[in-house]
This record gives structure tokens, sequence and C-alpha cells, in this order.
């Protein structure tokens, strides 16, 4: 392996992280990562976990989450901040680019190397970096299967065979939609093996790879991780059942019991061309141009190298990837970073191949600066998109029904609240919300002793601090009897709102010795 290109690499690296580690802690907690969040303080501070199969995605994301939470010297829930949970994803994203050393030997330093600068500033693969969810760990581990996988079906041995079982184990604890994946990539190896057979002639010879003690590696390695994992450590016998069970409630949100329902176009749209009022236009149009011409070079027949029969794997795993997340009723957006990191890769073999054909130092010039141009606009793109003004803004076309800041503020004048109150955090709150939305609350509530959540309004909803939907309003009125004051409206989601009603001695107190930072 050349080591300029692991150096290369290495300073990639370093800028990956440099776009998603910053002020991990200032943009809102998406109720996605808020749920998460809260079942991970369960694992971090009893040290149990439960795979619940009906909800969550699978486990790893809170076991690969300890490590950040341990170093980050938190002592309880109250000192664990948002960027100790963040930052395991947005590792993990980077990641993503040594990793691509791996297949450096198979198919050169130009694709992996210029793969490598687009995974470092693609704007989904850094924003969604920025979440703490399941979607970039799935992206790397469903890599190093397939790189481990392409590399034992090269040369077999027992290193690979260990790597891609372990890679598929993971991916079966981190998200159910691994499934779509390994449905993709058996799709590409057929098409690819009937592409050689019928359109190259070429004999097929594949006893190499079909080494029976290698394969029961494979199957060993991905079912122990997959054991460890879900049984939590030993610890909960019916984990791995509730691991097959979960596909019941998974596949009825999949085929369009949700309100996440969108146009079979919606992923291909977000990532050409978004413009939305006054805002930026984000566009990753740049990427899919040059997938298109690697896709070109990787089925064009007089062509040869070592790097085409993978690059034909890719193209068409990531065609039948995206075909398959578009014929699906239910979206949301972070569900396209599978697809969206193979085009990036056949992008990287199609400007590595544009660069290879021109024909003099002067056009190899005008193309590298090109290329480097089109860097600096999606690295330009990401660190916008992750900024105080497009963090949570709709104009992002990453951001999806995402927490406003305005919700920030009712929190802080719950605990200001708590502050002013003779009880301190075991002041009585709760949290009445239609449908249950009450997310992210539960995260951002978490110091306080006595706080509870409802989806109606209940018996007794008698309490020093009551947030509300406004659907519940008059009902809420006539129960409280007159006792308190209905202080402000905020900002919850787009267009969801609640309300913060307090007891009126509770008030006047607060006012008395109101903080003087709750304005």
């Amino acid at each position: 392996m050349k080591s300029w290109l692991t150096w290369s690499l290495l300073i990639v690296f370093a800028a990956a992280l440099a776009l998603r580690l910053p002020h991990l802690s200032e943009r809102p907690m998406h109720t996605d990562e808020s749920v998460h969040a809260y079942k991970f303080l369960g694992l971090w501070e009893t040290g149990k976990y439960q795979y619940d199969p009906k909800e969550y995605h699978g486990p790893s994301l809170y076991y690969l989450s300890l490590p950040a939470a341990w170093l980050s010297g938190a002592k309880n829930r109250d000192q664990l901040t948002e960027a100790s949970l963040r930052i395991t994803p947005a590792i993990h994203g980077a990641a993503l680019i040594l990793a691509l050393l791996l297949l450096a030997k198979t198919i050169g330093a130009g694709p992996v190397l210029a793969a490598g600068l687009l995974t470092a500033v693609s704007p989904a693969l850094v924003f969604y970096s920025r979440y703490f969810i399941h979607e970039i760990p799935l992206v790397l581990f469903t890599f190093l299967a397939l790189a481990a996988g392409w590399r034992h079906f090269q040369k077999p041995a027992w290193q690979w065979a260990v790597l891609l079982g372990v890679s598929l184990g993971l991916m079966q604890a981190t998200k159910e939609t691994f499934v779509f994946n390994l449905a993709a990539a058996a799709g590409s190896l057929l098409g690819c093996l009937a592409w050689q057979r019928f359109a190259l002639r070429q004999p097929l010879d594949l006893r190499p790879c079909l080494q029976p003690g290698h394969w029961a590696l494979v199957v060993f390695s991905a079912l122990a991780v997959s054991l460890v994992l879900f049984s939590s450590f030993f610890t909960n016998a019916r984990g791995p059942l509730d691991s097959l069970l979960t596909y019941e409630p998974w596949f009825k949100r999949a085929g369009g019991q949700t309100q996440h329902l969108h146009p079979w176009h919606y992923y291909l749209s977000l990532l050409f061309y978004t413009h939305r009022a006054k805002g930026m236009v984000f566009s990753e149009a740049g990427i899919l141009l040059l997938a298109a011409v690697g896709a070109v070079f990787a089925f064009l027949p007089k062509a040869t190298g070592p790097a085409q029969p993978w690059f034909r794997f890719v193209a068409l795993y990531s065609v039948l990837l995206t075909a398959v997340y578009s014929v699906i009723p239910y979206k949301t957006p972070w569900c396209l970073v599978g697809f969206l990191h193979g085009f990036i890769l056949l992008a990287g073999y199609g400007a590595s191949r544009l660069y290879d054909i021109l024909p003099s130092r002067i056009p190899r010039l005008a193309g590298l600066l090109a290329f480097g141009a089109l860097c600096g606009h999606l690295g330009w793109q990401a660190w916008q998109a992750g900024s105080p003004t497009y963090g949570t803004d709709r104009r992002n076309p990453y951001v999806y029904a995402h927490t406003t800041p305005d919700l920030l503020n009712l929190v802080q004048r719950v605990k200001n609240l708590a502050a002013v109150h003779p009880r301190g955090k075991d002041m009585v709150v709760k949290v009445i919300a239609q449908a249950g939305d009450y997310w992210p609350l539960p995260w951002y509530l978490r110091s306080l002793n006595k706080t509870g959540f409802f989806y109606e309004i209940p018996e007794d909803c008698q309490a020093e601090a009551i947030i509300a939907s406004p659907k519940f309003g008059s009902q809420l009125e006539s129960k409280l009897a007159g006792g308190y004051i209905m202080t402000q409206f905020y900002g919850h989601r787009p267009a969801v709102f609640l309300c913060l009603y307090v007891r009126k001695d509770l008030w006047e107190d607060y006012l008395k010795k109101r903080p003087p930072e709750d304005d």
C-alpha cells in the first residue's frame, strides 16, 4: 500500500472530523435522537438494556456510544451532553474514509482518494453524521461487509471471512433495514455474474470462493455478534427472537401505515436540487453526475482493469438500493445515506477515470481544479447545513420535522421554575401531548425527578407546571379551575406548539426571584 495514500486519507479524515465535530451540542435534539438518547441513559446508568422489537432499532448504537460517554467525564445524566452522544456517529462517518484503505490495493489510489474526499464533504453524510441515529453506523458496517466480501472473492482468506461475518452481525444489530442492503448486494452480485458470462462471454469459476470453512467462519462470526448484542451480553434470552419479530410492525410502517409518505422521486429530488424560500441552494448533483460517469466506465466492454468488476457491482448495488427505497412509500431523508455512499464510491471512480483519459498536463490540471471546486462547494454546503442558520431550518433539505430552538426556551423556563421551587428538582411537572407527541422533552427534562408524560389529560392533572398541547387547552383549564396561569406558547416543531401552565403561587414567587438569564 502506498504510504502517500495512507497519509492523504488521514488528512482527509481530519478534514472530515473538522466538519462533523464542532458545536455538536448546539442544535436541539430531533425527536428520534432524543428517543435513542433516553434509551441510552438506561444502559449507561444501570448497565442493563433490553431490546424492544417494536421501536428503537438495534442495540449497536447504544453499546458503541458507551466509550464516548465514559470518556466525557459525565458523572450523572445532567452532565451527559448531546455532544457526548453525537460524537459516536460523527466518528463512524469519518471512519468511512479510512475504511477505503481496504480496497486500495485492488481498485487503485485514484478512486480511493477521490471517494474519500467526496465522503468527507458530502452535505448529507456530514449532516447525518451529526445525528444520534443509526444510519451512519449502518453505512459503515455495510461498506466493511461489501469490501470484505470483495477481497474474499478476489483472494479467499479467513481474515476476510471473519470481517465479513462481524460486519453482517453489526449490520443486523444496527437497523432492521439491513435486509435491503443484503437484497441489493445479492441482486448486484447476480447481475455482475450474468454480465460477465453473457455480455463479456467470460467463463465463471466460483470454486475458489466456495470454501466451506471460510463460510462457516462468516456464519459463526455474524451469529456471534448478533446474539451477543441482541441478548444484551447474555442477559436477555428473548432478544435474538425479538430481532426477528421486529419485522411485523416494521413492515406495516414501510407499507404505508405512517405519516411519512412521499413520492418515489423524493430522495433524488433532495440530492439533485433544493432551493426553498430565500434560502441557499443545496445540491449534490455533482456527485450523481460523476457517479453516472463511473457507471459508464464500469460497463464499457472494452475497458479493462482490476477495479472494473468492483465498480460494476457498486453501480448495480447503488441503483437497486435506490430503487428499493424509492418504491417504499415510507420515506425519511436520512435513509438516503446508504445508496448515496454507493454513488460516492462510483463518483470517485468516475473522477479518476476522467483524469486518466485527459491527454496532457494542462487539461489534467484543469480537471483537478474542477474537482477541487466541486469538493469546496460541497464542503461549504455541509458547513452551512450544520450552522445555526440552517441546522434546524426547513430550507435545508436534510432537516425533517425537526425540533425548533424555541423548545429549549420552554425547557429553560421549566428549569428556572424548579430553581425557585422549594423542592427544586422534585417539583412535579406533567406533560400532556396529543398522540404522545412530547419528545424530545423526556431527554431535556431528564434532570427533574417527578416529570410525568401523558397522551390524554389524566384524572389527576395537578402539578406545579403543566406542559400541554393547545388541543387540550379548554378542557384542561376547566379542570384546573383557575388556579393556574397560562404563561406562553412555545414552538415544538413546524406547525406544532406547546403551552406552559404554572400554578399561580409558584408563578408569583418566580416573578419575584426571576433568574436573570430567563428573559
